[in-house]
């Protein structure tokens, strides 16, 4: 009886970290656009990140998807909306717009697990334990800028690093 009341003590402490992890969007990471968080979000908001999936209603990108022989528009194709928006297929909670394009979790992952205690210091471990991504680097960064799909030539990751990246500030 102890064994079984101590299972089912694991499960109900482990039930929300074993739950999918759902991508919540941008919009949910408003906290991160304070100064004392180094506004991030205005960096994101600047950045081609935030303009992916529009790009995709251009005419250029029909032309392209077209040579690529992609069926339909591309802002409703998976080939193109797999790397044009974030989580794409995957579970995301109702405050998610995929059409905000590449948002912060496609880099630091779903983050409906850790929002809730990523923000504290002491809950460092707990919040990767859950899911956060703090640097993905240049091999998450390639899953989508290749030159199989895309018109990527010499993709250079430390330069392309340099104009996304977005550290919080000393102190």
């Amino acid at each position: 009886m102890k064994r079984f009341s101590l299972l089912i003590l694991i499960a109900v402490f482990m039930l929300p970290l074993m739950a999918q992890n759902k991508f919540v969007g941008v919009n949910t990471c408003a906290c991160h656009n304070l100064p004392k968080q180094g506004k991030q979000v205005e960096v994101w908001k600047k950045s081609k990140h935030a303009e992916a999936f529009e790009v995709l209603k251009s005419d250029k990108a029909k032309e392209y998807a077209t040579a690529k022989s992609i069926a339909g528009a591309p802002s409703e194709a998976k080939e193109c909306l797999e790397c044009h928006t974030t989580g794409y297929g995957k579970a995301a909670d109702k405050s998610f717009k995929a059409e905000l394009g590449v948002q912060c979790e496609a880099c630091h992952g779903a983050a409906s697990a850790y929002k809730p205690i990523h923000n504290k210091p002491e809950n460092k471990e707990k919040a990767i334990a859950a899911g956060l991504v703090q640097n993905g680097g240049e091999k998450m960064c390639v899953t989508c800028h290749t030159s199989k799909m895309h018109p990527v030539k010499d993709f250079d990751f430390k330069k392309m690093f340099d104009e996304i990246k977005h550290p919080m500030p000393k102190g």
